[in-house]
Protein backbone atom coordinates (compact mmCIF):
# COMPACT_ATOMS: atom_id res chain seq x y z
CA UNK A 1 0.00 0.00 0.00
CA UNK A 2 1.72 3.09 -0.90
CA UNK A 3 2.52 5.69 1.66
CA UNK A 4 1.80 3.37 4.72
CA UNK A 5 4.34 1.29 6.72
CA UNK A 6 1.51 -1.52 6.59
CA UNK A 7 -2.32 -2.57 6.11
CA UNK A 8 -2.59 -2.63 10.01
CA UNK A 9 -2.36 1.14 10.18
CA UNK A 10 -3.28 4.30 8.12
CA UNK A 11 -2.01 7.77 7.71
CA UNK A 12 -4.29 9.95 8.58
CA UNK A 13 -2.48 13.34 7.96
CA UNK A 14 0.83 14.47 6.93
CA UNK A 15 2.87 17.50 8.17
CA UNK A 16 2.99 20.51 5.76
CA UNK A 17 5.40 22.49 8.10
CA UNK A 18 5.94 25.02 10.85
CA UNK A 19 3.36 27.62 11.90
CA UNK A 20 5.03 30.66 14.15
CA UNK A 21 7.41 29.88 16.39
CA UNK A 22 6.28 28.24 19.10
CA UNK A 23 6.38 24.78 17.49
CA UNK A 24 3.41 24.28 16.23
CA UNK A 25 3.00 22.95 13.15
CA UNK A 26 0.35 22.55 9.68
CA UNK A 27 -1.45 19.46 9.50
CA UNK A 28 -2.96 18.17 5.97
CA UNK A 29 -5.31 16.15 6.83
CA UNK A 30 -6.26 12.95 4.94
CA UNK A 31 -10.01 12.53 7.44
CA UNK A 32 -12.89 13.50 6.49
CA UNK A 33 -13.31 15.85 8.87
CA UNK A 34 -10.39 17.99 9.51
CA UNK A 35 -10.12 17.77 13.04
CA UNK A 36 -10.35 14.15 13.22
CA UNK A 37 -7.11 13.78 12.54
CA UNK A 38 -6.60 13.72 16.56
CA UNK A 39 -9.41 11.51 17.30
CA UNK A 40 -8.15 7.99 17.10
CA UNK A 41 -5.14 8.53 19.95
CA UNK A 42 -1.82 9.59 19.50
CA UNK A 43 -0.16 9.44 16.03
CA UNK A 44 3.08 7.62 15.04
CA UNK A 45 5.54 8.14 12.03
CA UNK A 46 6.12 5.69 9.73
CA UNK A 47 8.65 3.55 10.97
CA UNK A 48 6.28 3.57 14.25
CA UNK A 49 9.25 4.42 16.64
CA UNK A 50 7.65 8.03 17.36
CA UNK A 51 4.92 8.68 19.15
CA UNK A 52 3.29 12.42 18.87
CA UNK A 53 -0.13 13.54 20.93
CA UNK A 54 -2.01 15.83 19.08
CA UNK A 55 -2.91 19.38 20.29
CA UNK A 56 -5.12 20.95 18.03
CA UNK A 57 -5.66 24.44 18.30
CA UNK A 58 -7.43 25.95 14.93
CA UNK A 59 -8.23 24.06 11.53
CA UNK A 60 -7.71 27.56 8.71
CA UNK A 61 -7.58 26.71 4.87
CA UNK A 62 -8.25 22.81 5.27
CA UNK A 63 -5.08 22.66 7.52
CA UNK A 64 -5.05 21.84 11.07
CA UNK A 65 -2.67 23.80 13.31
CA UNK A 66 -1.73 21.59 16.23
CA UNK A 67 1.34 21.01 18.94
CA UNK A 68 2.82 17.95 18.60
CA UNK A 69 4.30 16.77 22.70
CA UNK A 70 8.39 17.18 22.16
CA UNK A 71 8.47 19.72 19.77
CA UNK A 72 9.07 23.24 21.56
CA UNK A 73 10.43 25.46 18.67
CA UNK A 74 9.96 26.34 14.98
CA UNK A 75 13.39 24.84 13.87
CA UNK A 76 12.19 21.46 15.14
CA UNK A 77 8.60 21.94 14.29
CA UNK A 78 10.13 22.89 10.31
CA UNK A 79 12.12 19.50 10.64
CA UNK A 80 9.08 17.49 10.76
CA UNK A 81 8.00 18.79 7.29
CA UNK A 82 6.78 15.69 5.20
CA UNK A 83 6.01 13.84 8.14
CA UNK A 84 2.91 11.31 7.68
CA UNK A 85 1.20 10.42 10.74
CA UNK A 86 -0.15 6.95 11.52
CA UNK A 87 -2.94 5.44 13.40
CA UNK A 88 -3.82 1.58 13.98
CA UNK A 89 -6.14 0.77 11.53
CA UNK A 90 -8.77 -0.90 13.88
CA UNK A 91 -8.77 2.47 15.81
CA UNK A 92 -10.84 4.02 13.04
CA UNK A 93 -14.73 2.88 12.80
CA UNK A 94 -15.73 0.28 10.61
CA UNK A 95 -16.64 1.25 7.19
CA UNK A 96 -20.38 1.48 6.02
CA UNK A 97 -21.53 -1.21 3.35
CA UNK A 98 -20.29 -0.21 -0.01
CA UNK A 99 -17.96 2.37 1.36
CA UNK A 100 -13.87 1.69 1.45
CA UNK A 101 -11.04 3.01 3.13
CA UNK A 102 -8.55 4.74 0.61
CA UNK A 103 -5.84 2.53 2.22
CA UNK A 104 -7.75 -0.69 1.47
CA UNK A 105 -7.51 -0.27 -1.89
CA UNK A 106 -4.83 1.07 -3.05
CA UNK A 107 -2.44 -1.58 -3.79
CA UNK A 108 -5.33 -3.93 -4.38
CA UNK A 109 -4.69 -6.09 -7.59
CA UNK A 110 -6.68 -5.38 -10.58
CA UNK A 111 -8.21 -8.36 -12.85
CA UNK A 112 -10.92 -7.84 -15.63
CA UNK A 113 -12.99 -9.85 -17.64
CA UNK A 114 -11.49 -11.18 -20.96
CA UNK A 115 -13.92 -11.54 -23.66
CA UNK A 116 -16.21 -14.53 -24.80
CA UNK A 117 -14.58 -17.63 -25.83
CA UNK A 118 -15.67 -18.68 -29.34
CA UNK A 119 -19.17 -20.09 -29.30
CA UNK A 120 -19.62 -19.35 -25.60
CA UNK A 121 -22.08 -16.56 -23.74
CA UNK A 122 -20.37 -16.05 -20.81
CA UNK A 123 -17.68 -13.63 -20.46
CA UNK A 124 -13.91 -15.13 -20.80
CA UNK A 125 -11.45 -15.99 -17.66
CA UNK A 126 -10.06 -13.29 -15.51
CA UNK A 127 -6.75 -11.34 -16.89
CA UNK A 128 -4.61 -9.26 -14.85
CA UNK A 129 -4.68 -5.83 -15.22
CA UNK A 130 -2.07 -3.84 -12.78
CA UNK A 131 -2.73 -2.55 -9.05
CA UNK A 132 -4.49 0.49 -7.55
CA UNK A 133 -2.05 3.55 -7.67
CA UNK A 134 -4.26 6.24 -6.17
CA UNK A 135 -7.89 7.12 -5.65
CA UNK A 136 -8.28 11.12 -8.01
CA UNK A 137 -10.85 12.83 -6.90
CA UNK A 138 -13.23 13.68 -10.03
CA UNK A 139 -16.38 15.97 -9.07
CA UNK A 140 -19.19 13.88 -8.06
CA UNK A 141 -17.34 10.55 -8.36
CA UNK A 142 -13.43 9.23 -7.93
CA UNK A 143 -11.33 7.92 -10.35
CA UNK A 144 -9.38 4.56 -9.66
CA UNK A 145 -5.87 5.36 -11.33
CA UNK A 146 -4.10 1.38 -11.84
CA UNK A 147 -0.41 0.97 -12.51
CA UNK A 148 -0.31 -1.81 -15.27
CA UNK A 149 3.49 -1.85 -15.06
CA UNK A 150 6.80 -0.36 -16.18
CA UNK A 151 5.90 0.89 -19.85
CA UNK A 152 2.42 0.70 -20.17
CA UNK A 153 0.35 3.78 -19.30
CA UNK A 154 -1.43 4.21 -16.14
CA UNK A 155 -5.83 3.23 -16.93
CA UNK A 156 -8.39 5.23 -15.36
CA UNK A 157 -11.30 3.40 -14.07
CA UNK A 158 -14.40 5.38 -12.20
CA UNK A 159 -14.79 4.16 -9.14
CA UNK A 160 -18.65 3.04 -9.44
CA UNK A 161 -20.56 0.01 -8.81
CA UNK A 162 -20.90 -0.59 -12.67
CA UNK A 163 -17.01 -0.15 -13.57
CA UNK A 164 -16.23 -1.77 -10.25
CA UNK A 165 -18.49 -4.39 -9.85
CA UNK A 166 -16.26 -6.70 -7.27
CA UNK A 167 -14.27 -5.88 -4.60
CA UNK A 168 -13.02 -8.49 -2.21
CA UNK A 169 -10.65 -6.47 0.13
CA UNK A 170 -9.32 -10.12 2.11
CA UNK A 171 -8.12 -11.74 -0.72
CA UNK A 172 -6.57 -8.58 -2.16
CA UNK A 173 -7.98 -7.98 -5.67
CA UNK A 174 -10.95 -5.84 -6.96
CA UNK A 175 -12.56 -6.52 -10.41
CA UNK A 176 -13.00 -3.69 -13.12
CA UNK A 177 -15.93 -3.44 -16.46
CA UNK A 178 -14.57 -0.12 -17.46
CA UNK A 179 -16.48 1.70 -19.95
CA UNK A 180 -15.14 1.85 -23.61
CA UNK A 181 -14.31 5.38 -23.33
CA UNK A 182 -11.71 4.31 -20.68
CA UNK A 183 -9.44 2.88 -23.31
CA UNK A 184 -9.11 6.43 -24.85
CA UNK A 185 -8.12 8.60 -21.43
CA UNK A 186 -5.29 6.24 -21.64
CA UNK A 187 -2.49 8.31 -22.98
CA UNK A 188 -3.78 10.78 -20.74
CA UNK A 189 -2.89 9.28 -17.50
CA UNK A 190 0.56 10.49 -17.19
CA UNK A 191 0.04 14.09 -17.31
CA UNK A 192 -3.18 13.66 -15.02
CA UNK A 193 0.03 12.16 -12.53
CA UNK A 194 1.31 14.99 -12.94
CA UNK A 195 -1.67 17.68 -12.09
CA UNK A 196 -3.07 15.94 -8.52
CA UNK A 197 -1.44 16.61 -5.34
CA UNK A 198 1.62 15.14 -4.38
CA UNK A 199 -0.26 13.93 -0.96
CA UNK A 200 -2.76 10.89 -1.52
CA UNK A 201 -6.16 11.04 0.86
CA UNK A 202 -5.40 8.08 2.46
CA UNK A 203 -7.50 7.57 5.18
CA UNK A 204 -10.43 9.33 3.27
CA UNK A 205 -13.40 6.99 2.92
CA UNK A 206 -15.07 6.27 -0.94
CA UNK A 207 -17.92 4.65 -1.80
CA UNK A 208 -19.11 3.37 -5.45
Amino acid sequence: MPGAADRDRICVGAIAGAQGVNGAVRIKPFTDAPEDVAAYGPVANEAGDRLFDLDIREVRGGLVIARLDGVADRNAAEALKGLRLYVPRDALPAPDEDEFYHADLLGLRVVMAGGPEDGAKEEGPLEDVGTVRAIIPAGATEVLEIDRGPGAHTLLVPFTKAAVPEIDIGAGWLRIDPPAETEATETEATETEEERPDEAEENGKTEE
